[in-house]
């Protein structure tokens, strides 16, 4: 006897599905079973796709008591050149206890919620108060899904886009596009950064550092972009004059660039199970680096069943 097909819900119903408050608990959540080992989530697999300039395939699958989750992504560069998203994919989603396929969300929302929601669990978790002032550097996609977060989440912080003058416009028409969430949006000179700010997010592939201020106690910095092991978004001396976590352990040591370049001893780097379960202290800087691993895709999974009633 065959199972009923799993339902398909579209970009628009994903992001209906995973709202960022529930969503940040379920990745807390997760985060805990994962350090436990009650979560499996090996580190990524990525093929090459042949005929395509770098084009990859990414295959992030995910185990735990509940559900299992898979997540197949392709990225192709050369796709917009053919009016194509450069990222298409989606995660699939069974019962652990069956394995009936249970239904599928769309794999580039996803990746974008459960990136963005994690950064809103380190304002969470590594500033004393919710953040008054927030500095995010980079205009594109990963951006968006932030200041999403960040409308949905802190919806009294003041935002500055920090952008350099080559890229003033994009940083202006960014700000415009989001104008209607409500929240404080205005462009920031990256070499003329608010004397105060409580988090700075760097979104960016950039290769040389773009945040070179150095650590304070109570300033968050929160590294997503330089994703790889040549890429680096913050200076070396921040990173080693910080107090640094990481989402992954695993999947950091090879991805996250800014550690790697600052040649970070990772027996001093936590993960952010440990500062769940130990606390955090607040007197030191504390940088935050996010590298992504498939129990976040799972833990949205898990807030997308709850909410679909499924």
């Amino acid at each position: 006897m065959s199972s009923p097909a799993p339902r398909v819900f579209s970009a628009e119903e994903t992001r209906q599905l995973i709202a960022f408050g529930p969503l940040r608990q379920h990745i807390l959540d997760a985060a805990l079973q994962y350090a436990a080992g009650q979560i499996h989530s090996p580190d990524r697999q990525v093929l090459t796709v042949p005929g395509s300039k770098e084009g990859v395939l990414l295959s992030m699958p995910c185990t735990a008591q509940d559900i299992c989750a898979h997540k197949l992504i392709s990225l192709l560069p050369d796709n917009p050149s053919q009016n194509r998203p450069t990222i298409q994919g989606m995660v699939s989603v069974l019962d652990s206890a069956t394995g009936v396929p249970l239904f599928v969300l769309d794999g580039p929302t996803v990746t974008a919620r459960r990136t963005a929601a994690l950064s809103m669990a380190g304002l969470q978790l590594f500033l004393e108060h919710e953040p008054r002032t927030i500095v995010i550097i980079g205009a594109g996609s990963q951006a968006d899904g932030h200041v999403q977060a960040i409308a949905e989440l802190y919806p009294e912080a003041a935002v500055h886009i920090a952008a350099r003058a080559q890229s003033w416009a994009k940083a202006q028409a960014f700000c415009e596009r989001h104008a209607g969430l409500g929240i404080r949006l205005q462009v920031t000179d990256l070499n003329q950064l608010p004397e105060q700010f409580d988090a700075v997010i760097t979104l960016t592939t950039a290769v040389e550092p773009v945040y070179h201020a150095p650590p304070l106690a109570g300033r968050l910095i929160i590294g997503v972009g330089a994703f790889r092991s040549h890429m680096v978004e913050v200076a070396s001396e921040t990173v080693m004059n910080s107090v640094c976590y990481v989402d992954d352990l695993v999947g950091a040591q090879h991805e996250a660039g800014d550690y790697i370049q600052a040649k970070k001893d990772w027996n001093e780097v936590s993960t952010l199970a440990q500062a769940i379960e130990s606390g955090v202290d607040y007197s030191h800087p504390i940088m935050f680096k996010t590298v992504g691993c498939a129990a976040w895709d799972l833990a949205a999974a898990r807030c997308a069943r709850a909410a679909a009633g499924l």
